[in-house]
């Protein structure tokens, strides 16, 4: 199956503007900039003759189909796209025995492109093997999973792995911008309002396909974009939000306040304000992983767990997806039993480290495995609990200056009740009470 890009049928549609304003060149591409510079592999495999195979791994948007069209437009070779949604191991073969024929007839080599190479069964990503092993094909596979779970060891080890970066907001800007003036997009015939400008870039979400397929739509009902016409071309309405000013930081607060106040409907709202107006899924994910041992704590203990869950599901899948994860965790946090016992156990101790309250450790606590030590008194006279009647014994733990000092006051709230009545049997124990 040949690409678009090499077939003259091509030229009877005209082609998105995303399509359009694809680069021509690397120094053309926006963004990646850990993957274009000099001695990178990617400018490798542009400046060499030699064919390499390649995965390109990152999130929708981030050039991947176009970093493979560069490859093949500077290299003079064939691009042959195969989509993984659509093809079979037949279609993976004939793909490779054009190539074969090509090379052996012309010398000239063949980028194989394989998008969403991540939806290939075993058989089929078998079928690539020989054309990988032998180089008759420059491989190149894209995908937005993670290869290491989602492709075959022979396949991955034979090849190079290459991580794209969403694109920033500075990114998209560019983009877009070059997009409104450039002959191959739309070419100075409309102008772009900053606003219009700026509520693009937020809805990208650091994808410079939909940047382009967005700005596309607005530009087919007016040729002065403004906000107004962007909101009426995506049907998505504008949410003022600056991720630098008083919105975010607002936002943020009232986020936090409405979850600490156990107000799951507000928190929800919140959520859906940010992530519409743009903001960084992993910014949100890490305040709720704060918030579940500052504001829940061992009120709950499963909230943290929850809470680092989403967070590395969002790092895992991004958005769209990733929203459901944070609003997961966003509704546990706000309906778990609150307490505060941790944040404020944990102050308390720096506070008095602050103070100069340090200390000597016990001799008894002392580490005793390194040869001399057992001299020195370290570890003398220290009771094993488990040698003892439910794993307690009677010793003194904290350096004389802290000793009586009481840290961790547990509420009576959720979970951490139970724990309070274990806890104070414990310390009076311990203390002699």
């Amino acid at each position: 199956m040949e690409s678009l890009f090499d077939s003259a049928a091509a030229d009877a549609t005209p082609q998105p503007l995303a399509v359009r304003m694809r680069p021509r060149t690397l120094d053309e591409v926006i963004g990646q900039r850990h993957l274009l510079g000099p001695g990178t592999p990617l400018r490798r495999l542009v400046e060499s003759e030699a064919p390499m195979s390649l995965f390109l791994w990152g999130p929708p948007g981030t050039g991947k189909t176009t970093l493979a069209y560069v490859v093949s437009n500077v290299t003079k070779r064939r691009f042959v796209e195969v989509s993984a949604v659509s093809a079979g191991v037949k279609d993976v073969r004939a793909a490779i025995d054009t190539a074969k024929r090509e090379l052996g007839m012309t010398g000239r080599q063949t980028v194989l492109f394989v998008d969403e190479v991540h939806r290939f069964n075993k058989a089929q990503q078998d079928a690539l093997l020989p054309a990988v092993e032998n180089r008759w094909v420059t491989f190149i596979g894209a995908t937005t999973e993670n290869p290491f779970f989602s492709v075959i060891s022979p396949l991955l080890s034979r090849s190079l792995l290459l991580t794209l970066e969403s694109l920033s907001d500075d990114d998209v800007r560019v983009v877009l911008e070059r997009a409104v003036s450039d002959e191959r997009g739309l070419g100075g015939r409309a102008t772009l309002d900053p606003e219009a400008l700026e509520h693009l870039v937020r809805l990208a979400g650091g994808d410079a396909r939909r940047s382009l397929t967005y700005l596309e739509a607005a530009a087919l009902l007016a040729d002065d974009i403004t906000v107004e016409v962007v909101e009426k071309a995506v049907d998505k309405a504008a949410v003022r939000y600056d991720r630098q000013g008083d919105q975010h930081y607002d936002v943020i607060s009232a986020f936090i306040k409405s979850m600490r106040g156990s107000d799951a409907d507000a928190a929800l709202h919140y959520l859906a304000r940010m992530i519409e107006a743009g903001e960084d899924p992993r910014f949100i994910a890490r305040r709720i992983v704060i918030f579940a041992s500052e504001d829940v704590g061992m009120a709950d203990p499963t909230c943290l767990q929850t809470a680092v869950a989403a967070a590395q599901a969002v790092q895992l899948i991004g958005l769209p997806e990733g929203q459901i994860n944070l609003a997961h965790a966003v509704i546990h946090c706000a309906l778990a039993p609150k307490s505060n016992a941790v944040v404020k156990a944990i102050g308390a101790a720096i506070g008095d480290v602050r103070r100069g309250l340090i200390g000597q450790v016990p001799g008894h606590l002392r580490d005793a495995h390194y040869p001399g030590a057992a001299k020195l008194g370290h570890g003398d006279g220290y009771k094993y609990p488990h040698d003892f009647e439910h794993g307690l014994v009677r010793q003194d733990y904290a350096p004389e200056q802290v000793r009586g000092k009481r840290y961790y006051e547990p509420t009576k709230h959720g979970g951490e009740g139970v724990l309070a009545e274990r806890w104070a049997r414990i310390r009076d124990f311990l203390r002699g009470s």
